[in-house]
């Protein structure tokens, strides 16, 4: 299944001046906003200098010293006003996203849904985590201890081309409503879906300074956020993540960092296949490839692999490959020359090192500029580059094992780990392979969306997949300030000239009453 742009119509010029006079730019340059549906641009965004970040931060501080009075409960009723926003405008959110990143509506449809739920999660729970907390003092009734939250600041988002909506907005969400200002910065190729975002943040009744967006490369617009923020939210890559966390690091500010993944599938003796094949092509195909947490390894029990492969290349190769504005196609487009070259360029040093390919294998200039085909390799070995790095792209390994053992052992050998995933009818025995795995998220009998979308758990990776986790009370809390006050009713000392030997005494056997007590 083929489509053309034809009958395709990208964002007017009126619809997208409006989105780009909200980037705070005075340098005079521009960058096109380039579309993979076509490989032309749709228009072109204004680029922000250092000093307009420095600008867009002093804009972002002073509308927080407000934002921090407002009350927790006035700032999540922002966050239900974006929910509702985001799905009574769903079409026109979906084409822009569709036009900008070249994903299939059904991927776009993703974003939009994680945006309503991380607003209506946060919204809901926000005054659990943020309220005064009492905790156990020094002394039972003598000693009151609260814990209060105070807001980080002005936090700094850097976020990648591959999820353009959800990752300029939905890890931000939580720091507003903790009090914080947010200075933003997308990725050039995807910087209008980050803009249509602040559009609805405003919308929302979120003060207009209190969202900053600011445009251009990571080496002077980038690294003039981590120069100015008071804590950082960076996804992407690996190397650029090392980068961000050491200027972190020198200036004492904390970071939160999704990085890269190699992520792996299990499918165990006792799974349904069928169920583990649809399952295989939603993880390893979606976005087409190009997601943090999405499949790339697949370790199949030797003695269903045929069986398992054969069932999962007649799904492959049954793909619906088109530019769509519908829900009609299976897999979009890559994001830009330079991925489909990456692409190409593992698959071919794969199969030049004695690596099969079962499906797929091609570009697909037919259908647009940088569609590469759902592809399945065997015999992949060490010395080839798609078996250790990331491909970022829909290219996949398959690897009989002998058994649970061998396919955890092959599994865990990695730098990273983000996520995983097993297959079995016997749900003991897959939670029980689950906690051996070295990744911050596991799904049973699916890929990736359980997990991503528990938003009242955390989510992030291990080992070179970075800190830090997204979601739950952590993806909250990591924006705050813990403080605590304690107020002592009775000196902590001893009383009324007795001496320090005798007091030590008494202390002593309090505390091994205590102890017997069972307090804490």
């Amino acid at each position: 299944m083929t489509a053309t742009t034809a009958d395709l119509h990208p964002p007017s010029a009126d619809r997208l001046a409006a989105l780009t006079s909200r980037v705070l730019a005075t340098s005079g340059e521009t960058v096109a906003a380039m579309s993979p549906v076509t490989g032309q641009p749709l228009g072109k965004v204004p680029v922000s200098s250092p000093d307009d970040v420095a600008e867009a931060f002093a804009r972002a501080r002073a509308a927080q010293a407000e934002w921090a009075r407002v009350p927790v409960a006035e700032r999540a009723e922002a966050l239900l006003r974006l929910h509702d926003l985001v799905l009574n405008r769903q079409r026109d959110i979906l084409d822009l996203v569709q036009w900008e990143s070249g994903k299939t509506r059904r991927d776009a449809f993703e974003e939009m849904c994680d945006v309503a739920l991380n607003a209506r999660y946060y919204a809901r729970t926000a005054h659990q985590h943020l309220l005064p907390t009492r905790r156990a003092g020094l002394f039972p009734f003598l000693t009151r201890t609260t814990e209060l939250r105070h807001p980080k600041g002005v936090v700094g988002v850097i976020a990648p081309w591959n999820y353009p909506l959800t990752l300029a907005i939905s890890d931000a969400l939580p720091a507003l409503v903790a009090g914080n200002a947010v200075v933003t910065k997308p990725a050039t190729q995807t910087t209008l879906s980050a803009l249509l975002a602040a559009e609805l943040l405003t919308e929302a009744g979120v003060p207009e300074g209190l969202w900053q967006v600011v445009v251009g490369p990571g080496s002077r617009v980038g690294t003039a956020v981590l120069d100015h923020a008071d804590y950082i939210c960076f996804t992407g890559s690996t190397e650029t993540g090392r980068q961000v966390a050491r200027r972190c690091g020198e200036r004492l500010i904390g970071c939160s960092l999704e990085l890269g993944g190699k992520n792996p599938l299990l499918v165990l003796d006792d799974a349904d296949l069928d169920r583990a094949a649809e399952g295989a092509v939603r993880g390893c195909f979606a976005n087409a490839g190009q997601l943090c947490i999405s499949i790339e390894r697949l370790y199949v029990a030797a003695s269903v692999y045929d069986d398992f492969v054969e069932r999962f290349l007649d799904r492959v190769r049954s793909m619906r490959l088109a530019l769509s504005f519908d829900f009609g196609s299976d897999m979009g487009s890559l994001i830009s020359a330079e991925q489909l070259a990456v692409v190409t360029q593992h698959v071919e040093d794969a199969v030049a090192k004695g690596a099969t390919v079962l499906a797929g294998g091609r570009h697909r200039p037919d259908i647009g500029p940088y569609y590469f085909e759902p592809t399945v390799l065997a015999n992949v070995t060490p010395e080839m580059t798609c078996y250790r790095a990331e491909t970022f792209g829909p290219v996949v390994s398959v690897y009989p094992v002998a058994d649970d053992d061998e396919a955890v052992a092959a599994a865990n050998d990695s730098v990273y780990g983000l996520n995983a995933s097993v297959f079995s009818r016997d749900l003991a025995r897959a939670r029980a392979v689950a906690a051996r795995l070295r990744a911050g998220t596991v799904n049973v009998n699916e890929a990736y969306v359980p997990a991503w979308g528990s938003i009242d758990s955390p989510m992030g990776g291990m080992g070179e997949s970075g800190l830090g986790r997204r979601h739950g009370a952590e993806g909250l809390l990591k924006f705050t300030e813990a403080q605590t006050i304690a107020v002592q009713h009775v000196p902590v000392a001893p009383p009324g000239g007795l001496s320090y030997d005798t007091f030590a005494r008494g202390m002593t056997v309090a505390l091994r009453a205590l102890r017997k007590m069972g307090r804490r």
